[in-house]
């Protein structure tokens, strides 16, 4: 089967690295927009029996619904498999039912992704750093799903922040044991902060577990959003003594004026996040002063070549 490699507009970039490392050919897509607001998609490439690797965008219902389309119509064409590579999954937040008539929506969109057509070889999809492990569980059928982990582009990133001198801290508890692995793999210390709940809205540190005075602490989160807690984190660490706080994260939303929050804080000085959210590779372009990008095409790459 011939190889052939899809995007999304909002992942043109990264699928240009991709595309450079595993050398498959690059097809192409026309997508327009009526005015009622209805979208027009054509896939302007010959897929009949290849083996498409589609690099979708879900950051939105929009960008969503559009990967959703374009999955089946890149079946209906005629490939033999389908391989859809979705970096940021962005339904990690409704991901289970606290409250009574709660929808959990990232379940709703795996079930939908679930309803693709199956090519004749099989359906397969990627997904990169979940906020929450169980999401693998809510997609159905034999469609095949595998959680790729960002750890190898982190611990890269981290040392080019710290070198082999920094401590590796989380900003609550929920963290915790991922950034405990995280320190261990890379010989550091790891530090956490505890929180008492003093309201819905409002919580209070009360305490930082490790030495951090006079050192420089790097906070890995798996995504950051508004930076209000990740502010509220380095505070305390700057509070304990920390010298130097930097930020390491996998997947940068950066919703509004996130990014002017976290500048003007005053307390962290970089942001390293991977190109897996689209909004993160233009606000590195804004800011890139402030936030630097860390590469995911080698971890695909890697991916695909194996399942492949």
């Amino acid at each position: 089967m011939k190889n052939l490699l899809l995007h999304s507009p909002e992942y043109k970039e990264l699928a240009e690295k991709l595309a450079s490392k595993i050398n498959y050919d690059r097809g192409r897509l026309e997508l327009n927009t009526f005015p009622d607001g209805e979208r027009y998609m054509r896939i302007l490439t010959d897929v009949r029996d290849c083996d498409v690797f589609f690099l979708g965008a879900a950051q939105s219902d929009a960008a969503s619904l559009q990967t959703f389309d374009l999955a089946c119509g890149i079946v209906e064409a005629g490939a033999k498999r389908l391989t859809l590579i979705l970096p940021y999954f962005g339904y990690s937040t409704m991901e289970r039912r606290i409250l009574s008539g709660e929808i959990v929506t990232a379940k709703n969109r795996a079930r939908l992704y679930s309803a693709i057509p199956k090519a004749p070889y099989g359906n397969r999809i990627f997904l990169l750093d979940l906020h929450a492990e169980g999401i693998p569980h809510y997609f159905e059928g034999n469609t095949f799903v595998f959680h790729l982990y960002a750890k190898e582009a982190i611990i890269s990133g981290a040392k080019q922040l710290g070198g082999h001198e920094f401590v590796l801290g989380s900003t609550d508890s929920g963290r915790a044991k991922w950034v405990e692995s995280l320190a261990n793999d890379m010989g550091v210390q790891a530090a956490f902060i505890y929180k008492k709940r003093l309201s819905a809205t409002e919580t209070k540190v009360t305490a930082v577990n490790a030495h951090v005075k006079g050192k420089h602490v790097i906070i890995y989160d798996d995504m950051i959003r508004t930076g209000g807690s990740l502010i509220g984190a380095a505070q305390a660490y700057m509070d304990a003594g920390a010298e130097k706080l930097s930020v390491i994260t996998t997947h940068g939303i950066f919703p509004g004026n996130a990014i002017e929050r976290l500048k003007s804080s005053r307390i962290i000085t970089q942001v390293l996040c991977t190109d897996s959210h689209p909004n993160a590779v233009e606000q590195a372009k804004i800011h890139s002063d402030f936030i630097t990008i860390l590469g995911i095409e080698n971890l695909l790459a890697e991916a695909i070549v194996h399942q492949h």
